[in-house]
């Protein structure tokens, strides 16, 4: 009987720790674009179509009740910064560009006039620097996060100058809500001679750097966020940066099964194609724990 008592008192225990553990992280303070665990990527799909960054996306998603759109951006022929996610004969065809532009014009970049003037899918409207400015000045409570596919720093510095020069036609404070993502440590320093962004995302696809080695440049830059693909994500590693004092992100996650599950390991959020904010917050994955 004793020894029955004692499993059934650790598993008492055990439970009651997991709940507490689950409680605590839905307890947690953050302000800004981290007070959500949602960020849409590529605006969020429309209709089911993923990575058309079009105006109808984000705000069909804004309904929804998401409030941080992950954009991808890139410079047109005329070096305009549109949201694209790539200039290729497939994303052409992905968006249903393919009939609407003339062969020559579907794997390379276009102008900006012509960026503009082609529909996605037939319907909906393509966004450039000014557009999503002019949007983000009408939501008060909407975050953008950039995701500039430019590769040199004088385009990836393009790109963020043209949206700092967008801002600063609405309000110079809109710039507070655009969080600039960094895919490498010297980036940072290319997109601080731009603008002082207050927020900044560490994303970890592209970097060869050691674990110790993010958490470190983190805890030295006072880093928001990192995000990472699922083969990075480790439960020590998520709680050495939240030690830091930057949550994690995971990316790109569609399902609320394997959202519960990083939720396990202290994941704070995911990237998602499908998935709302609302969807998240009814979870049934945090528990308070009353004894």
């Amino acid at each position: 009987m004793k020894r029955i008592a004692a499993v059934i008192t650790l598993l008492i225990v055990t439970v009651g720790t997991l709940f507490f553990a689950y409680d605590s992280q839905s307890e947690e303070q953050h302000d800004g674009f981290t007070a959500y665990r949602l960020i849409a990527h590529a605006m969020g799909s429309i209709r089911e179509q993923p990575y058309t960054n079009a105006y109808e996306a984000m705000i069909a998603n804004y309904e929804k009740g998401t409030r941080v759109f992950e954009i991808d951006f890139m410079l047109t022929s005329d070096r305009k910064a549109v949201a694209r996610h790539e200039w290729t004969a497939n994303m052409s065809k992905m968006l249903g560009q393919d009939e609407e532009l003339p062969e020559d014009k579907q794997a390379g970049a276009l102008t900006h006039d012509e960026f503009m003037n082609t529909p996605i899918l037939g319907m909906y409207q393509p966004m450039d620097a000014d557009g999503i400015m002019d949007v983000l000045a009408k939501y008060p409570d909407m975050y953008i996060v950039t995701d500039t596919k430019e590769q040199k720093d004088e385009d990836i510095q393009q790109v963020l100058k043209s949206l700092v020069d967008a801002a600063k036609k609405h309000d110079p404070t809109i710039l507070n809500r655009v969080v600039v993502q960094i895919y490498n440590e010297p980036m940072l320093e290319t997109v601080k001679e731009i603008y002082a962004f207050p927020s900044i995302i560490y994303t970890l696809y592209a970097t060869q750097d050691s674990e110790a080695q993010v958490v470190d440049f983190v805890q030295k830059n006072d880093i928001d966020a990192v995000t990472m693909p699922e083969y990075k994500v480790n439960q020590n590693f998520v709680a050495k940066l939240k030690q830091a004092g930057a949550v994690t992100y995971v990316h790109t996650i569609n399902d609320t099964d394997q959202v519960a599950n990083y939720e396990k390991w202290g994941v704070y959020g995911v990237y998602s194609d499908v998935l709302t904010e609302q969807e998240l917050d009814e979870m049934n994955t945090r528990f308070a724990w009353k004894p």
